[in-house]
């Protein structure tokens, strides 16, 4: 199943170019160099997760790919106090149209990219189809190993994650809280091992701290 869908995905590429365009956009902007790879995962997740659901894939695909632009080092502010206070969303959905009209992509489908990308957050309740797929990956992608890993990478050098306790803090609010409001069934099914693997390390960090800070 998992090769019969990255055959898909590939083959859609080679018929649509401004999937290659998206894709090679990302891979050159996406800077520092591990904000690459979130793309490729998120849009492969938010396509497992639609099962037999209809919806717009150039729409869900370019979503998957720009919907966080606004983090890249080029594409934020570089001075940290405006970076405190960034919207990487609002940058998000003010490029998003001119860059897809650059690449080729279908006029008249930038409108639910947009969408979609605008409600992609967790605290959002979005209303299509493809925006309920981004939320859903999007989430998945902060749960499990790979959610570790991310938080993990950020620390001391995101203003929001100045220590490790900081992103600890989040990622035990992520394990607790996030999962909750997945929309769909299928995503669900695949956050609860991702959640398990989370307390299991969150349990054996408090062993190993012993009440030191970190």
């Amino acid at each position: 199943m998992k090769n019969t869908v990255l055959s898909n995905l590939n083959a859609a590429a080679m018929v649509m170019p401004y999937r290659t365009a998206i894709e090679d956009f990302i891979h050159h902007s996406a800077l520092p160099m591990d904000k690459y790879s979130h793309q490729p995962r998120v849009y492969q997740l938010a396509v497992r997760i639609a099962e037999d659901a209809a919806y717009d894939d150039d729409v869900l695909h370019a979503a998957a790919w720009l919907h966080d632009i606004g983090v890249f080092i080029g594409h934020r502010p570089e001075d940290q106090a405006a970076l405190a206070s960034w919207d990487n969303v609002a940058y998000a959905i003010e490029r998003v149209p001119a860059l897809l009209s650059q690449f080729g992509f279908p006029e008249e489908k930038i409108p639910a990219v947009v969408n979609a990308i605008h409600h992609h957050l967790p605290r959002s309740s979005p209303q299509t189809i493809e925006g309920i797929l981004l939320r859903d990956a999007d989430i998945l992608e902060t749960l499990g190993a790979i959610g570790i890993l991310r938080m993990v990478s950020k620390v001391g050098r995101d203003t929001r994650y100045p220590t490790h306790a900081k992103a600890i803090d989040v990622l035990r609010n992520n394990c607790e809280n996030l999962a909750q409001s997945i929309h769909l069934i299928s995503a669900r099914h695949l956050a609860t091992p991702r959640i398990k693997l989370m307390h299991s390390f969150l349990d054996a960090l408090e062993i190993e701290r012993d009440g030191a800070d970190i």
